[in-house]
């Protein structure tokens, strides 16, 4: 490795999904990239970490690493395995290139996040990346790798940041018309569960509808998106309520008795 920096590279589709390849190719024009992703697809895994089933780890091509778990198990070995798989610790995280936008409720369930998100809790930026699968890969991989680039400028000279910055990027279709800092906004999903039954009449079911709806409340992130562009959306990961929710405990304590 140079003195360029590193950045650890994850997903939730996948080691070999082409938005990781493209997202790395982009990355690699000013950093060293070292990629640890999951074996197979993991989308909507959130932070779910693997506590009670092996892991397995497949050092597939140079600074190549695969582990059959989610997102944060990616991060959480590649982070605490010593110089197995990073040389040092990284200077930045970036997740993605997600197939498909993390809008809105979405950062809840997405692995894609959550890898992000792993990266922070242990005081490293980071930078989690989604394109509409209608983008162009190239061009959306480029977006992607310029904000985590800018991101890195922001944190170099930074040791180990008591906060360390946590974005959310999603990357329209077609040509982005810019890009702009955002709020999380409202994604309204159809809500269903749907029952059938297997050639043996075997009853099984499928959960979430197809059918999705965008507020469009001016500085959101799903606004941003409707209107063309790429948004960045910082996110918290101290999911205290605050002091106006600390009032309502203190009211249901009471009520204990």
């Amino acid at each position: 490795m140079t003195v360029r920096p590193l950045i650890l590279l994850c997903n939730d589709d996948g080691y070999d999904a082409a938005g990781i390849l493209a997202l790395r190719t982009a990355l690699e024009t000013f950093a060293d990239v070292v990629l640890c992703a999951p074996k197979t697809n993991q989308s909507a895994a959130s932070h779910a970490l693997t506590l009670h089933a092996v892991l397995r780890l497949s050092h597939v091509a140079p600074h190549t690493f695969a582990v059959n778990g989610t997102p944060a198990d990616c991060v959480y070995v590649a982070l605490h395995s010593g110089d197995r798989i990073l040389p040092r610790r990284p200077d930045l995280v970036v997740s993605g290139m997600n197939h498909g936008p993390n809008l809105g409720a979405d950062v809840v369930y997405s692995g894609t996040v959550a890898a992000a998100r792993e990266a922070a809790l242990r005081g490293i930026p980071a930078v989690a990346v989604s394109a509409d699968i209608k983008a162009d890969r190239p061009e959306a991989a480029r977006i992607g790798a310029s904000i985590a680039k800018a991101t890195w400028h922001r944190f170099s000279g930074t040791d180990r940041p008591e906060t360390a910055q946590l974005l959310n990027v999603n990357v329209p279709a077609g040509p982005s018309a810019g890009v702009l800092a955002t709020r999380l906004g409202e994604r309204l999903y159809d809500d269903v569960v749907t029952f059938r039954s297997d050639p043996r009449g075997h009853e099984y079911l499928w959960i979430g509808g197809s059918e999705v709806q965008h507020e469009l409340t001016e500085g959101t992130d799903t606004a941003a998106w409707e209107a063309g562009f790429t948004s960045v959306t910082p996110l918290a990961y101290n999911l205290y309520a605050g002091a106006e929710a600390f009032e309502v405990a203190r009211s249901v304590v009471k009520l204990v008795g």
